[in-house]
């Protein structure tokens, strides 16, 4: 993290090489002191972050200069410029600044793992360890698990753990050049992401657009806060821009950040003063049908007898719990579908539309197992006649929808990110003769989300494989004997294993859990539970 990251000595040729990159620059004229505010960004802070090349050199570091007395926060480096690794003189840096009364967060490093250390850690985490995704996700959750231990260790919470997103030369990530790389690389970052959750720490993303871009490309989180560098200035009041200036993930900017060949400097953006930032619930590929937060994704349901809308928790296992009732009234809209976080809160939301009058709903999740206030988002929504969401079919990083004109046309219209859409894109026609359309995120595993077709008059199963621009391929026939089944949806990564699934319910109420392999199709099913023919639009 430039000069104080993997924060090198000016003689290093790779670390020099990257700050080339960063920015053209000369920093000659930044001084070793705290800048002075002026008068309109009075209530701003500025400080440094600090990590092991302030070590000594017997501890292994540099000996670069600490920070003046006068800095006002610090933020501290917990690894030794890898992933796995300890910053040697961490306790005494966190030392120095407890002394001070110096307010403190931190930062590690995620980093793309060696085959040693996938072997080791790939199969222990959260995540079933069968398929790469799950075992790159587990390692990046043994990360931060690692960084928590330093912490520990030495009885320090910090109120913010930053998740530094970078190349890194001496241990590269594989180029994000394609979706299947990208969701590669950021399946290791959402681990990372998941045990600062887990273990109750706040946190954001550390970056530079073209750094982050090659690793997971258009990844947009926009929910995530962001620590951003402005490279090496000449005036640091140019640091401000990036508060201003759109993040490389789309998240808001907290702190800008510059620096020289032995400094970094700091300062807070205009409403911010070093404070917790809300941890975000949902950000995984995966994990878009949260809604009560407990990291395994539900299921929606209507009775359509008395309207009361229910939800069944998933165990993240392929089954689920006792159902809650979360809402009445829901027989007057026809179509109700889990959009995923739909208006950018890092919370799965629903979306309908009322048969009455074609105006189309977003229900805000609160995070609860519930929603907030309904909110209207389209009107003219009469003439479609399936809905199905909880996908990026484009590859801008929003979640977008699916739905089938009654003359059977299928659009896709784009997410914007904040609840809205963009102007829809013509998917396909002759949609019509198709019994169930699903939007299942990416079913076979080249990280572009995909489509799951029913055809109505003889039970072929189809997939339709996205392109990322909202356009799909050419269906390729995955299964049949499926016109038994009265209701087809995906229900996300269903048993953990960072795949996506599918359930189906049978004419005889039976419903079943079909796991995704990861290529494009499923494997044996199982039965989840009985007696589902009271209900309808599942999703």
């Amino acid at each position: 993290m430039s000069a104080t990251s993997q924060q090198s000595h000016p003689q290093s040729s790779w670390w020099r090489k990257m700050r080339t990159s960063l920015a053209a620059l000369s920093a000659t004229a930044l001084l070793g002191v705290i800048p002075a505010a002026p008068p309109a960004q009075a209530a701003d802070m500025y400080g440094h972050d600090i990590s092991w090349p302030q070590c000594t050199a017997a501890e292994g570091g540099y000996a670069l200069p600490m920070p003046p007395e006068s800095t006002q926060f610090v933020i501290i480096g917990l690894t030794f410029g890898l992933a796995y690794t300890e910053n040697p003189c961490v306790s005494r840096l966190n030392s120095w600044a407890k002394d001070r009364g110096k307010p403190t967060q931190a930062y590690g490093m995620a980093t793309y793992p060696t085959a040693a250390q996938l072997s080791t850690y790939g199969a222990a985490g959260p995540w079933k360890g069968t398929g790469l995704q799950a075992r790159l996700a587990n390692a990046g959750y043994a990360q931060a698990k690692q960084a928590i231990g330093t912490l520990a260790k030495i009885g320090w919470k910090p109120s913010t753990v930053w998740i530094d997103v970078e190349p890194r030369p001496k241990q590269p990530w594989p180029a994000g050049t394609t979706p299947a790389t990208a969701a590669n690389n950021r399946a290791v970052v959402e681990g990372y992401m998941r045990a600062l959750r887990d273990n109750n720490f706040a946190y954001g993303f550390y970056s530079y657009t073209n750094g982050w871009k090659e690793i997971v490309s258009t990844w947009r989180v926009p929910a995530v806060p962001v620590w951003a560098t402005a490279g090496t200035l000449d005036y640091p009041n140019e640091a401000l821009d990036r508060c201003t200036q759109p993040s490389f993930s789309g998240g808001k900017v907290l702190i800008s950040q510059w620096y020289n060949t032995t400094q970094d400097f700091d300062r807070t953006c205009p409403g911010y003063a070093f404070t917790t930032p809300t941890n975000v619930r949902n950000t995984e590929l995966f994990m878009e049908k949260d809604f009560d937060s407990t990291k395994t994704n539900d299921i929606i349901a209507r009775t359509p007898a008395t309207g009361e809308l229910w939800r069944y928790p998933g165990t993240g296992t392929g089954s689920v719990t006792a159902r809650v009732k979360v809402g009445t009234g829901w027989n007057g809209m026809g179509l109700v579908t889990s959009a995923g976080d739909f208006n950018g809160d890092g919370i799965p939301d629903v979306i309908a539309r009322a048969n009455a009058s074609g105006e189309l709903f977003m229900y805000p999740g609160n995070g609860s197992g519930g929603w907030k206030p309904r909110v209207k988002i389209g009107t003219g929504w009469s003439a479609i006649n399936l809905l199905s969401g909880g996908a990026d079919l484009t590859g801008d990083g929003n979640i977008d929808i699916v739905a089938r004109h009654s003359q059977g046309q299928l659009y896709v219209y784009p997410g914007n990110g904040k609840g809205g859409f963009g102007t829809r894109i013509l998917a396909g026609t002759g949609w019509g003769g198709m019994k169930d359309i699903v939007s299942t995120g990416d079913f076979s595993g080249d990280g572009r989300a995909d489509i799951v077709a029913i055809r109505k008059s003889d039970g072929l199963m189809f997939r339709y494989n996205g392109v990322g621009n909202g356009k799909l391929a050419s269906g390729v026939q995955i299964g049949s004997g499926w016109s038994t089944m009265t209701e087809l949806f995906s229900p996300g990564d269903f048993n953990g294993d960072r795949r996506a699934d599918l359930l189906a319910r049978r004419s005889t109420g039976e419903l079943y859990f079909y796991p995704g392999n990861g290529t494009g199709s499923v494997g044996a099913r199982t039965l989840v539970s009985t007696g589902w023919n009271i209900t309808n639009v599942l999703d």
